[in-house]
């Protein structure tokens, strides 16, 4: 199954890193988010891969061209520049980069993919957002409820503390609350193909008319992922996420079964 990557927005919240280089580049914990978001996937066995990229694309091609070559060690002969590659990583993704348009909703993009997609049931994410989803759960749930879409909901990150008030005295004081009753957009969408046909130009976000068409007509349902869920929306973010990595357990990676032992990840981080 076909996994949708949008990267092509301008990620304005980072300008701090965006200005230089497309958001999905950010690095977290040495390498690029968008790496991440791609671990996730291929740990769960799905490596074929679609970037709809657009904000700096010619950056984004340059690093998925030359991924394969950086990701591995080798030798150059300096006096002439032949160069022996000593594989050193699995890399069995095969990556199909998109330019999408610059300036391109999510919903365009995505609608631009149409050729590239055929006749089958695909995924869809975003490459600043990371979570230990079950992908298998999620395909299963999709495939259960007989519907178009299904995105997977998430509850948002606790950001602020909370204080219950009686009257004007504070009765109890938390430091971070989450709402369990919320439920937010997540991303790691699955879609029929018939989602396309609710997409009509490139200014439209995916996240408005298209999925609320969606939600009306009953064919829009919700994976309830309990588990952890982060965006990548602000500097502060980048280093919540490069903070959770010190320890060297990444909690938006599975875990592998007891004994079993986990593949290292496709690809390190390399400067474009």
């Amino acid at each position: 199954m076909q996994v949708v990557l949008l990267a092509g927005g301008l990620g304005s919240r980072l300008s701090e890193e965006t200005v230089s280089i497309p958001k999905p580049m950010v690095e977290i914990s040495g390498r690029p988010i968008i790496l991440h978001v791609m671990d996730i996937y291929s740990h769960w066995g799905h490596r074929d891969f679609i970037v709809a990229c657009g904000y700096k694309s010619l950056m984004m091609k340059k690093f998925f061209h030359d991924l394969y070559f950086m990701g591995n060690d080798f030798t150059v002969a300096v006096h002439d520049g032949n160069v022996a590659l000593h594989p050193s990583r699995p890399m069995d993704w095969n990556v199909s980069v998109v330019d999408t348009g610059q300036h391109t909703m999510t919903g365009g993009r995505l609608r631009r993919l149409r050729e590239w997609l055929g006749n089958e049931t695909f995924m869809v994410t975003y490459s600043d957002g990371v979570g230990n989803i079950d992908i298998e759960a999620l395909i299963a749930f999709h495939r259960s409820h007989g519907g178009l879409a299904t995105v997977t909901a998430v509850q948002p990150p606790a950001r602020f503390g909370n204080l219950e008030l009686v009257g004007n005295q504070v009765v109890e004081f938390t430091e971070k609350v989450l709402k369990q009753e919320t439920w937010i957009n997540g991303g790691f969408f699955v879609f029929e193909p018939e989602v396309l046909d609710y997409l009509s130009g490139d200014d439209e976000p995916l996240e408005q008319a298209p999925l609320a068409a969606l939600a009306r007509d009953g064919e829009l349902f919700a994976y309830k992922h309990t588990g952890f869920w982060h965006p990548m929306d602000t500097v502060r973010d980048r280093d919540h996420l490069n903070q959770l990595c010190v320890s060297g357990d990444i909690p938006w990676m599975p875990k592998p079964p007891l004994g079993a032992v986990e593949p290292p990840p496709q690809a390190f981080a390399t400067n474009v």
